[in-house]
């Protein structure tokens, strides 16, 4: 039986001597660590190159590939990696050499079996702590830059999955959605994700600007440029330089407009409103819109060169209806946001309350769901969030929303097969009482259900 530690690790032991390898393994395993082993140096590094491992035990002294080279393939390779260094040629210089090219500890022969316990305890805690205070500093930067994603949908998470892969690539991107999906929150998900994560995160809706001001607030303006202009500005464009610029609706920017970001696209250069020159900039565009463009294309009203020079890589956010498992989630996340800002002992949601949010359809997603959650907060008088603090529209009868699928409306024969189903389901399959709220006869209603190819139901 191994002897209990307080935390197990993957470790590989390189050394020469096949004895000490066996020896050092034997003290490892009993340890309840996963262990490796190699005989040589070369072998050390190809195994560093297919797995990962939180500490490696090398002996300094091998033919060919010695020790000091393992640990320089094992920091390139895995900076998390504790590299722990053995030798019987034990000296200060050689020693200092090890800790300066990043080795965790320096042990020398003959070593006490409790001495490299003990070495590989702390190794593994130090690994540990590292691994978590990088965890920690990711977290902190999503959450203090407000791009926390929360769900547990799995289309949401094959979404994420595909933001995550194409971040670090600089491809532009076209998030389409519904309002109140998300979108500027995927955005900055995937500039925290990318190399320009420590540059700046600018974000401009196009439909909130006239389109002077919207030329003004993304080009910048040289003095003089109009009446007032009294002195240059960079626009947002340039403000961005280096980082990601966020322009949500894009599909309400007029063709004019399009043409001068056109430019910048395609260019990687601006000019501002009443200048003849030129400035370079470097930016990852990420751009947003609740409508079809390729039907906007069809129709005159965007430019079909920008639209295929924004939708390089193309995410299509779900509705909130579409995600229902995290309604729950997302309610909790904001009953506790909420609380927390105004100072309010609230932390439930009951069961009849949450049915209610379950049985509605959010058209205005989860932006709506916010509100909803942040006004029951106001309005609770308990410790628990109960129906009385929820919208009338939500506890006295169920809203639902005609979505377009697959590029099309549902026809009416589609949606009245759906609302069949919908009131016998609430009514249970009582097909008298669905007949009553239907405001049809019993009749009626058994040749509607044969029609649809539901008499079974």
């Amino acid at each position: 039986m191994p002897e209990t530690t307080a935390a197990a690790g993957r470790i590989l032991i390189v050394d020469d001597e096949v004895t000490a390898v066996e020896n050092l393994a034997h003290v490892c395993r009993k340890q309840g660590h996963e262990v490796t082993t190699r005989t040589s140096g070369k072998g050390a590094i190809e195994a560093l190159e297919q797995d990962r491992f939180d500490v490696v035990l090398s002996d300094l002294k091998m033919e060919n590939v010695d020790g000091m080279e393992v640990l320089r393939r094992a920091t390139e390779l895995s900076p998390d990696t504790a590299v722990v260094l053995i030798t019987g040629f034990a000296t200060l210089d050689s020693a200092v050499e090890a800790m300066k090219a990043g080795a965790f500890h320096y042990i020398a022969k003959p070593y006490r079996l409790e001495e490299v316990r003990e070495v590989v305890r702390n190794a593994l805690e130090f690994v540990n702590l590292k691994k978590e205070n990088r965890q920690l500093k990711e977290q902190l930067t999503i959450i203090r830059s407000g791009s926390s994603i929360i769900t547990q949908d799995a289309v949401m998470q094959r979404l994420l999955d595909t933001a995550r892969q194409i971040a670090p690539t600089d491809t532009n991107v076209l998030i389409t959605g519904e309002s109140g999906t998300g979108k500027e929150l995927l955005a900055k998900f995937i500039h925290n994700h990318s190399n320009r994560s420590e540059k700046t995160f600018q974000a401009l809706n196009c439909g909130a600007l006239q389109e002077d001001l919207l030329a003004n607030e993304l080009f910048g303006h040289e003095k003089g440029a109009y009446t007032g202009a009294t002195e240059a500005r960079e626009g947002l464009i340039e403000a961005t330089n280096g980082g990601t610029l966020f322009l949500d609706e894009i599909a309400e920017m007029s063709l004019a407009m399009q043409v001068k970001l056109l430019r910048v696209v395609q260019e990687r250069e601006v000019q501002r409103v009443g200048s003849t020159m030129t400035n370079p900039v470097d930016i990852r565009l990420i751009a947003a819109t609740h409508r079809n463009l390729l039907d906007e294309v069809a129709a005159g009203r965007f430019r079909q060169d920008l639209y295929y020079r924004l939708d390089v890589v193309g995410l299509h956010l779900p509705p909130l209806a579409d995600r229902r498992d995290d309604i729950p989630l997302l309610a909790f996340y904001f009953l506790h946001k909420h609380a927390a800002r105004m100072n309010r002992t609230i932390d439930d949601i009951d069961p009849a309350a949450m049915s209610c949010l379950l049985d509605y359809d959010y058209p205005g997603n989860i932006r709506e769901l916010e509100n909803i959650i942040e006004r029951g907060v106001a309005l609770s008088q308990e410790r628990q969030m109960t129906t009385a603090s929820l919208p009338a529209t939500l506890s006295e009868y169920a809203v639902h929303v005609v979505r377009e699928e697959a590029g099309r409306l549902p026809s009416l024969v589609e949606r009245e097969a759906e609302y069949i189903r919908y009131v016998l389901d609430h009514c249970e399959q009582n097909r008298t009482q669905a007949a009553r709220v239907l405001g049809i006869d019993r009749v009626s209603l058994w040749r509607k259900l044969k029609k649809y190819g539901m008499e079974e139901g």
